[in-house]
């Protein structure tokens, strides 16, 4: 019997522009965030991943010190603690896109991953982080990752995650295939222009080489008052032969619903045998300094 397990994305504007308090725009975030992950349990879906830093506006458009105060501690900050309580309600594997402050000044860019009992299963931090003007400001707000790559083992089958710029960088993306991962969540904060060609091209590419799924959840609309750019949604689920299996609009906040067939990724694998033909010991340029 086919594992098929029915995802979700959620892809929202801003309720606030980002001259608005920080406790406004979180708690407006928030709520509505809530509304549509009960709307996903609705739909029927198993596992939920949110947009990147889903409880604000994309604020690495400029650098300011104001927005540390976005920060919290990861597992043990108020919205970890709702987020795990709401995957318990809801019966949803939930993939949380946080800003984490770890100690005193030190900030990561950091996913936490909460099984469907509510259970808090671990992090990932983001471990490329983009420096490109303009707009995208971000190593003045967060430190790169160190937990490398980890896989968790979910309700819903292995769960892998890459944040927005990682997804550049195929080596992390081998890493959480080496690593066993069954879907890969990439939430992501990305305008329209270059990006927007290579937002279809490079994750699907990733799907292909590990034989996985990925889901990509981009925000939407255009952000005040930086106005960098119109973040163009289109989130999207790719199967392990690089197929799109639902793509969400461009201009709208939405729940998009896709089935991962996960018994696909052995049936890919039995005819490429990627893994079996790599030359690990042939790749040592990757990583020499």
């Amino acid at each position: 019997m086919s594992r098929i397990v029915r995802g979700g994305l959620i892809q929202v504007t801003v309720t606030h522009e980002g001259t608005a308090p920080i406790d406004t725009i979180k708690k407006a975030m928030i709520e509505k965030h809530i509304r549509l992950l009960e709307e996903a349990a609705r739909k029927g879906c198993k596992v939920v991943c949110m947009q990147e830093l889903f409880y604000g506006p994309y604020f690495c458009a400029e650098q300011k010190a104001h927005w540390y105060g976005m920060t919290e501690p990861v597992p043990t900050g108020p919205t970890t603690q709702l987020m795990c309580e709401t995957a318990k309600r809801l019966g949803l594997v939930l993939i949380v896109p946080l800003y984490e402050v770890e100690n005193t000044g030190v900030y990561y860019n950091t996913c936490a991953v909460i099984d469907a009992d509510g259970k808090y299963l671990g992090k990932y931090r983001k471990n490329h982080i983009p420096h490109c003007p303009p707009g995208f400001w971000e190593k003045f707000y967060f430190r790169p990752g160190n937990l490398g790559y980890p896989v968790f083992n979910t309700a819903v089958g292995k769960v892998g995650v890459y944040i927005c710029y990682d997804r550049h960088f195929p080596d992390g993306a081998r890493c959480l295939g080496l690593n066993g991962a069954e879907m890969v969540f990439n939430p992501s904060a990305t305008t329209a222009g270059i990006s927007e060609y290579l937002w279809k091209l490079e994750q699907p590419a990733h799907a292909v080489a590990n034989q996985y799924f990925i889901a990509a959840v981009n925000r939407v609309g255009v952000e005040k008052p930086w106005a960098i750019g119109e973040f163009y949604g289109q989130s999207y689920f790719c199967d392990p032969r690089g197929q799109m299996l639902a793509v969400g609009s461009r201009d709208k906040d939405e729940v998009v619903v896709a089935d991962m067939d996960l018994d696909k990724i052995q049936e890919v694998r039995n005819v490429w045998q990627f893994y079996r033909d790599r030359r690990p010991e042939t790749y040592g340029a990757i990583t020499a300094p």
